[in-house]
């Protein structure tokens, strides 16, 4: 198979207990700590974890500016997986036309956790390319989100 084909799938294995590390996914006070690439900052206009809920959350690139995102939680089991929606929108919430961008307009992210002694593995499946995702930077800010959760789990253990 080749790159171009393959949906985004990545998996990390954090230094911390299931049920710690699918809060951090959830708790939205912990969330705004993590989930920003390097460099970036997260804020959320809203965001309402539970199924069927909905968030909308502008990341702020030192460079590129502010990206505005907007989804919805399509399943949630706890300490087990999140499924949810993601779509590129502006401030209001209006969907952006990404026809013809190589990305697509929504992209179901699903992310499963799965104990291994101590420690937390978690993969996440996105509907998109690899290879636009690592051309976009969305595998890169995964990668960097990722460590950053890591380091924050380690510290507070």
């Amino acid at each position: 198979m080749k790159l171009q084909d393959r949906e985004l799938l990545i998996t990390h294995l954090f230094d911390a207990a299931i049920d710690v590390v699918f809060e951090t996914w959830t708790d939205p006070e912990k969330l705004k700590h993590w989930y920003a690439p390097d460099g970036c900052t997260i804020n959320f206009k809203f965001i309402e974890v539970k199924e069927g809920g909905q968030f909308h959350y502008c990341i702020q690139h030192p460079t590129h500016g502010a990206a505005w995102v907007i989804g919805t939680y399509l399943e949630i089991v706890p300490s087990e997986k999140l499924v949810f929606t993601i779509q590129l929108s502006n401030e209001k919430g209006d969907m952006l036309d990404q026809a013809g961008k190589g990305w697509p307009g929504e992209v179901l992210t699903t992310v499963t956790f799965k104990s291994i002694g101590d420690k937390t593995e978690a993969t996440i499946h996105e509907t998109v390319s690899e290879e636009e995702a690592r051309k976009t930077g969305a595998y890169k800010g995964w990668i960097e989100m990722f460590n950053k959760l890591n380091k924050q789990l380690t510290n507070h253990n």
